[in-house]
């Protein structure tokens, strides 16, 4: 064995092994859980004073890059007498971004599609949103601003 070929096998026994792609996927699960409580309640800051309650939902997200196919998850919904936007997880892994929540107005029988949320993973912490229409497009940042423009259409 070459100095070379010693030097490069000891340099990569040092190096940690990769993790595991189950153990991956349970910790983007497990961040993607963690990401919507904490958009629900950053909802809950800007509804304060308003008399408004963010509302949670357990939904069920198949996508078939997770391990076990679907998971347990947190939705939030904003009700207004008989009328409802609802923030609803739909899959993990998309296009460059871990964890999609379609948004939806609901007005009796009627359900409009207002966009989604993207969450990525790493060291960006906030959503984007995709108004219906302009997904291929960059999200924009989620912000109070967004959040009450999605909102508005509780108020006749």
């Amino acid at each position: 064995m070459s100095v070379k070929s010693q030097f490069l096998k000891k340099l990569q026994a040092r190096q940690p092994a990769p993790a595991s792609s189950v153990s991956k996927t349970q910790a983007d699960i497990a961040e993607f859980r963690l990401r919507m409580t904490q958009l629900q309640e950053q909802m809950d800051a800007w509804l304060e004073g308003s008399g408004l309650n963010v509302e949670m939902l357990t939904v069920s997200v198949t996508d078939l890059l997770v391990g076990c196919g679907a998971f347990e998850i947190a939705g939030i919904v904003l009700r207004v007498d008989g009328r409802f936007v609802k923030f609803t997880p739909v899959f993990l892994y998309g296009q460059s971004v871990t964890g999609g929540v379609e948004t939806t107005f609901h007005d009796g029988g009627h359900v409009t599609s207002l966009g989604r949320l993207f969450m990525r993973s790493g060291t960006v912490s906030a959503w984007t949103f995709a108004p219906s229409g302009a997904l291929s497009r960059p999200g924009q940042g989620f912000d109070e601003s967004t959040f009450f423009s999605l909102i508005l259409r509780l108020l006749p």
